[in-house]
């Protein structure tokens, strides 16, 4: 079994770690037959997860963060590859919720030794998505984060902090399965195919990733006080029995904003838009845990 790792060299907080190393430290203890090819710009990771397919190797390993997951697997799509992961990111959502090791030895030792799986994978407005995806102040604070010059848990909390008390909810008008309609106000209106966004903070608790369905979580205002129960619900996985947010199930779903909203896909900012549609394809990727 051939395998690719394909590396992020700009990932992770712990830069003193020379990651390429490891790889071949503990690829070369496992027997693995491996390469390992680094990025060299945005976008790079899915043109060589789809030149590894094509070059025939069994399992691609995404090493970074959840952008870096996102563009191995868009790459491997419809190919008969198989996703890894080497969690090296400030969430690592995906990687959480496949209960895949965190450290590099473990992720290295699991990808070298995979059991294989299909999940299921989302789209919104035409764009891959594995964990999850969203419109509103997730969006809007992703968008921000990109723009704090550090990465980690601590930068992501002071941004979203600060930008709540700028962040305004804006009406939607949303439709599940062509038929169920409703108006509502967006503070948020998440796309779960996996439970959490990262750092376990669970979203979609409930989430299955391999059910063919989308967690849809909306949450229209967010007092001072919601907010903080929102947040010990996102710690504690409890957010769908708090009675602070609203979920439904669906593959398909159509939704028309009163004015632009940002969106995100796997915890990265897109753009902003007033027309959105998410929709499932069941069990499209297959996934080395």
């Amino acid at each position: 079994m051939r395998i690719c790792f394909i590396l992020n060299p700009t990932s992770g907080t712990n830069r003193t770690q020379d990651v390429p190393a490891l790889l071949s430290r503990y690829a070369t203890a496992a027997g693995a037959d491996f390469v390992v090819w680094p990025t060299e710009y945005a976008g790079h990771a899915e043109q060589l997860a789809r030149q590894a397919a094509a070059d025939g190797f069994r399992v691609v390993v995404a090493v970074g963060g959840d952008g870096t997951v996102n563009e191995v697997a868009r790459g491997l799509l419809g190919t008969p590859a198989a996703l890894g992961v080497v969690p090296r990111g400030s969430g690592n959502g995906l990687a959480r919720h496949l209960k895949l090791p965190l450290d590099i030895a473990g992720a290295v030792r699991r990808a070298c030794a995979p059991t294989f799986q299909r999940i299921d994978v989302g789209y919104l407005n035409g764009r891959p998505f594995f964990c999850t995806a969203g419109l509103g102040f997730d969006a809007h604070v992703s968008k921000m984060f990109a723009k704090a010059g550090t990465r980690g848990l601590s930068t992501y909390v002071k941004v979203a902090l600060r930008e709540y008390r700028r962040f305004r909810p804006v009406p939607v008008q949303v439709t599940l399965q062509g038929q169920e309609l409703f108006d509502t106000h967006c503070y948020v209106l998440a796309f779960a195919n996996a439970a959490q966004y990262g750092n376990n903070a669970y979203i979609a608790p409930r989430a299955d990733i391999q059910d063919g369905l989308l967690d849809v979580c909306l949450i229209d205002g967010l007092s001072l006080t919601r907010a903080v129960r929102v947040g010990v619900g996102l710690a504690l996985g409890t957010l769908a029995t708090s009675g602070q947010a609203v979920y439904h199930t669906s593959q398909h779903i159509l939704v028309q904003s009163a004015a632009p909203l940002g969106f995100h896909i796997d915890g990265d900012y897109v753009e902003d838009a007033t027309a959105f549609e998410a929709r499932l394809e069941p069990l499209a990727l297959e996934v080395a845990v």
